[in-house]
Order: C-alpha cells, then sequence, then structure tokens
C-alpha cells in the first residue's frame, strides 16, 4: 500500500551510517520500489530506512509499504535487523558475471540481432507473449 512519507515516524534506529544514498535513489528513479518499506499500525518505521531517505530525495509524496502488526520493543528491534542481516551481496565472481551478461544484451553481435529479429517476428506473427 502506498502511504504519505511524511505521515512515517522515523524513531531511534541501529543504523547509524546509511551509505551512499544518491545510488539508492537513483536505483529507485530507474527501477521504481523493488521492496516495500514496514511499518506499524501508527506509521512508525520498522524496516527500510534508506529506501526512505531515498525516496524522500528524489521528492516522492509517498511510498510503497507494508504494515506489521509486530507486539513490543523487542520483536521491533530483532525484525530490523534480521532484514539487514538476512541479505548478501554479491561475490566479485557473481558481480562480473552480471556484468557480462548485461553487456552481451546490450551488445548483441549480428547472428544474435538477427535472431532476436527473427524470433520477435514469430512472436509477432503468432501473438506469443514473453
Amino acid at each position: 500500500m502506498q502511504i504519505l512519507i511524511e505521515d512515517i515516524i522515523v524513531k531511534k534506529r541501529v543504523r547509524k551510517e546509511l551509505g551512499d544514498i544518491d545510488a539508492l535513489a537513483d536505483s529507485l528513479k530507474r527501477f521504481g520500489q523493488i521492496s516495500p518499506i514496514v511499518v506499524s499500525k501508527k506509521n512508525v518505521l520498522i524496516a527500510g530506512g534508506r529506501r526512505l531517505e531515498a525516496a524522500k530525495a528524489l521528492g516522492w509524496r509517498t511510498i510503497n509499504a507494508v504494515i506489521a502488526d509486530i507486539p513490543g520493543k523487542l520483536s521491533k528491534l530483532e525484525y530490523e535487523v534480521e532484514e539487514n542481516l538476512q541479505r548478501r551481496d554479491f561475490t566479485p565472481e557473481e558481480i562480473t558475471e552480471a556484468s557480462r551478461k548485461i553487456n552481451q544484451l546490450k551488445n548483441p553481435g549480428p547472428f544474435r540481432r538477427f535472431f532476436n529479429w527473427i524470433t520477435g517476428l514469430f512472436k509477432k506473427l503468432f501473438r506469443i507473449e514473453d
């Protein structure tokens, strides 16, 4: 659900260093908000502080949020910590592979361009969805 950013209450958080908010804002601008923030029934931020700050930097008035019924300060703190712990950065090898694939898709060779054209033509003729 979309909620007004100005209605979100941010209390003391574990994370003090938000990192590169400009890069996250650029991601939000390019791809939209992939993951919602999490707030309590009273609109107190539980998870998603960096996403919230990036949305503010972009001048958004609303943000996609999930309302979670998490009872007690301890459970809310555990939720905040868990969201940040249970993510995993790409390894250097995974980043290299992803970059290679992106480059390949952005700059296909002549055979691939011809194959894509033929495939697209057949999809249009037979009304096949991707």
